[in-house]
């Protein structure tokens, strides 16, 4: 049965995935879940490989037996030669060992007592068995331990330096000079070719790869002999010669100065360079190329780990971790100089099989521009602040609503504009928000609008979303404070670096009040507490808030609208308001008693009024507010807002009601 892996069971449907099951008899088979259905195939597999491996029968290696060669005397007696073989397979260096030493005695025993037996047979000078082979002989003249000589015959020119200093002709003089004493016999060739002129030798692993002569023959006595066959070239691997490698130069002993094998080459090896043997260069795996088509477009707002890494966060998810989270390696953000907030555009590769994110695959832009000009940005906190010197345009001259009019006259909004809308319960303060974000919306496309609900009600958001063309980002009152502490800080963070980059941003805060008690929520507990229950350093996180609203000088600006409620029966409300009422620069209050009698917008416009207004009224609009203002002075804030509505009514724009004015 063919085997299926995780992707292919995945691609497959459920009815598939239960045949499958069904094949292999899992315990799950008939279950619904397609995850289940999976794994538990998985298993099956894996459990018939394994059942398999162990039912395959094992192979026995088979061994073949050596051959022996056997010696027959005259009395029927058999030798097994199986010495002499094993010491021709495997060469051997040194001198012979004791075993050795006493069977080559009992041969010469043996010569001795055949000598004394035939009397008739005239002495032929002959060689005793003791008789030391090619190797002994070279070790008597090296005189070289076993570890030097085993490391100086792995050189590659070793035959040839073997050759220069070892002779038979020399050998053979030496040895019948030490052997003058011993008792000598003849060597007799039993075959017609002529006798061999160099010395009986044990056969050697270079001799049985290339045998002398067919069936040759030395006579010791009439009663033994000594056969010289073809030898056997054994099939078992423990008596094979191990094929020649290129020897592996390697660093020689200096110790023993004196022997000839170590100084035939000790200039030339001083000489040489250790060259050790070339190995392969292992490669990392490149990485497997990434198709264009499998890329996406993502974009998403950064939050830097404490890592170093970190994830753009999707504005679906109020900014908050979500599926749709795409991962930005650390050298991604060294390497473009990503901060808290950034806004990142780019391309999105589909996690694979070990993945666990989407991960940015190239960056395109930050904060909509090109990498390269954010690269070298200013910080915020240094760039230098501003009065508001430009107006948000809020009226079009056709069909506008009272709320922007009255608000575009008497409490003109800036760019840069820090605006603190001051209301009771009940006074219409979202409405006139939602009034002047689509006013904004529409008249200054090129401000970029965010609306900021916090411990707000949840069917209010829908109807913000859902009127207002602003990105909105909320976090009710069944949330705890420490979310809706976490949305501020990275609403404030994504305006700060769109400012960096030279855009206008508005923000909407409804409230400020409910953000401070937030913050006064979940801030460590300092010690010092005021009227209200308000601790003395939780005030300072949305003043840091509300203070970051500014124009900046060369472009750029930040506007806060924010409210604020008061009379609402908590002392905490007022601390916080009074904290706020010397920080905003324009104020604009709500009076509970124009709502009560069903006077919107409820606007008190004897309290109400924009610091520097006059870098935003032309002239001739300051002239004639002067006037104004000192006319409805004297009136209650009811008296006042019917007199200036009911002349509003009748013009079609604020530059028709102030001609209209007289003086």
């Amino acid at each position: 049965m063919a085997l299926y892996s995780i992707d292919q069971l995945q691609q497959k449907n459920e009815e598939d995935l239960r045949k499958i099951a069904d094949e292999l008899n899992t315990p799950n088979k008939k279950s619904d879940d397609k995850q289940t259905l999976i794994y538990d195939i998985l298993d099956a597999q894996a459990e018939q490989t394994a059942e398999q491996k162990q039912a395959a029968p094992k192979h026995r290696q088979r061994i073949q037996k050596k051959e022996a060669v056997y010696t027959a005397n005259s009395e029927g007696e058999t030798q097994r030669l199986e010495q002499t073989s094993t010491t021709a397979t495997k060469r051997r260096r040194g001198r012979p060992t004791k075993a050795e030493s006493e069977a080559m005695r009992q041969v010469a025993l043996k010569n001795e007592q055949a000598k004394a037996e035939e009397q008739t047979v005239p002495p032929i000078p002959t060689t005793t068995p003791e008789e030391p082979t090619v190797e002994q002989k070279e070790t008597k003249a090296e005189e070289v331990p076993d570890f030097i000589s085993e490391q100086l015959f792995k050189q590659a020119d070793m035959a040839a330096l073997a050759d220069a200093v070892i002779d038979l002709d020399e050998v053979k003089q030496q040895l019948e000079g030490k052997n003058d004493k011993k008792e000598e016999a003849e060597l007799l060739p039993m075959t017609s070719e002529a006798p061999t002129a160099g010395p009986t030798q044990t056969p050697t692993a270079e001799g049985a790869q290339q045998p002398e002569g067919k069936g040759n023959m030395i006579k010791v006595n009439d009663h033994f002999y000594i056969t010289k066959d073809i030898p056997v070239i054994y099939n078992d691997p423990i008596y094979d010669e191990q094929p020649e490698v290129a020897p592996v130069q390697r660093p020689k002993f200096r110790r023993f100065k004196d022997d000839p094998l170590v100084n035939a080459d000790a200039e030339a090896a001083q000489q040489a360079p250790i060259q050790e043997p070339e190995r392969p260069k292992r490669t990392a795996a490149a990485p497997a190329p990434v198709l264009e088509e499998e890329l996406l477009d993502g974009r998403g707002v950064l939050e830097v780990m404490p890592d170093g890494f970190g994830f753009l966060r999707s504005s679906d998810y109020n900014y908050l971790t979500s599926p749709d989270d795409i991962y930005v390696a650390a050298n991604q953000i060294r390497q473009y100089g990503l901060k808290q907030g950034d806004v990142i555009e780019g391309k999105v590769r589909i996690p694979g099989s070990g993945d666990k994110f989407f991960a940015l695959h190239r960056l395109e832009r930050i904060n909509g521009l090109d990498p390269a000009a954010v690269r070298d940005r200013v910080a915020f906190e240094h760039l230098t602040p501003l009065f508001p010197e430009e107006k948000f345009k809020l009226c079009t001259g056709r069909h506008d609503s009272l709320s922007c009019r009255i608000v575009d006259l008497f409490t003109p909004i800036g760019k840069g504009q820090r605006a603190l809308i001051v209301a009771q319960p009940k006074t219409g303060k979202t409405w006139l928000l939602k009034d002047v974000a689509n006013a904004i919306a529409k008249n200054n496309p090129e401000a970029y609008m965010m609306i900021l609900l916090i411990d707000e009600r949840p069917e209010e958001v829908t109807d913000m979303a859902r009127t207002v063309n602003a990105e909105v980002i909320a976090s009710t009152f069944d949330e705890p404070a420490q979310r809706h502490v976490k949305i501020a800080n990275i609403v404030l963070e994504k305006a700060k670096r769109m400012v960096e980059c030279g855009h206008d941003v508005v923000i909407f805060l409804d409230s400020i009040t409910r953000l401070a008690r937030a913050y006064n929520t979940v801030s460590p507990a300092s010690g010092k507490v005021l009227t209200g229950g308000v601790d003395a350093n939780s005030l300072q996180h949305p003043k840091r808030f509300f203070g970051a609203a500014r124009n900046i000088e060369g472009g750029g600006s930040l506007t806060i609208i924010a409210t604020a409620l008061i009379d609402t029966g908590s002392k905490m409300d007022e601390v916080i308001f009074e904290e706020f009422k010397g920080t905003g620069n324009m104020e604009l209050q709500l009076d509970r008693n124009l709502s009560n009698k069903r006077i919107f917008p409820s606007v008190n416009l004897v309290a109400s009024s924009t610091r520097r207004d006059d870098l935003l009224l032309n002239e001739q609009a300051q002239r004639r507010m002067w006037i104004l203002r000192k006319y409805i002075a004297d009136m209650n804030p009811v008296e006042a807002m019917q007199e200036v509505s009911k002349r509003m009514e009748r013009t079609q724009d604020n530059d028709e009601f102030l001609i209209s004015m007289n003086g």
